[in-house]
């Protein structure tokens, strides 16, 4: 599979690893909204998304939506837990059509996971997995409404671009009416500006303040 080849984690491959690679996986699409495993469900293979928005996600007792993440391609998900053999710590679910990859974890683990190569790229996408929760941590246990927003659009430059009011809503933890109130009190400072319906940054290093 050609999308592969792209990946970091398989550049380094000379044609028989690859073509070895390639006889224990397999691509799979689903379309918006279908779920790829559920919290609790024992994972078999390491799953690469090379299409489409993935959220990760956990339901509290009142069956509300907890946003972990959302991946966008191409990246692997949920590597923790097929690596420790534990069950899934969170659901998944597109929000768009997508694509996967999916590669048996036993043969790629028999084949693959002493190449040091390999191992090192493993470890570092593990390590953005461990930023991902400290910033889920940040932003919905630690900071207030107001540096909550600030970090956020701080640290993702797009996120104004690219995700809808509700779902940056779903993100922080807010509901759509306190995400618009803590927008105004960002105007407010003169930090963001609006534009119709778009928020847009004004002054980047005065987020900052807010949330260190």
């Amino acid at each position: 599979m050609t999308e592969l080849r792209d990946y970091k984690l398989f550049k380094h491959l000379d044609d028989e690893k690859f073509k070895l690679l390639s006889s224990f996986l397999q691509k799979k699409h689903y379309t918006k909204g279908s779920v790829l495993f559920y919290e609790k469900d024992i994972p078999t293979s390491l799953t690469l998304l090379i299409e489409g928005v993935l959220k990760v996600y956990k339901t509290d007792l009142k069956n509300n939506e907890i946003i972990m993440h959302r991946f966008q391609p191409t990246t692997m998900v949920a590597e923790m837990a097929v690596l420790e053999g534990i069950p899934y710590p969170a659901s998944a679910a597109f929000e768009t059509d997508g694509t996967i990859i999916e590669i048996n974890f036993e043969k790629f683990k028999n084949e693959f996971l002493s190449d040091k190569n390999i191992a090192l790229e493993m470890f570092k996408s593990l390590s953005k997995k461990i930023i991902y929760l400290e910033d889920v941590i940040a932003l919905n246990v630690v900071l207030d409404s107001v540096p909550r927003l600030a970090k956020f659009i701080y640290e993702h430059n797009n996120a104004l671009n690219t995700l809808k009011n509700y779902q940056l809503a779903e993100y922080l933890h807010m509901t759509p009416e306190t995400l618009s109130r803590t927008f105004k009190k960002l105007v407010v400072l003169d930090l963001v500006s609006k534009d119709g319906n778009e928020y847009k940054i004004k002054n980047k290093e005065g987020l900052r303040v807010l949330f260190e």
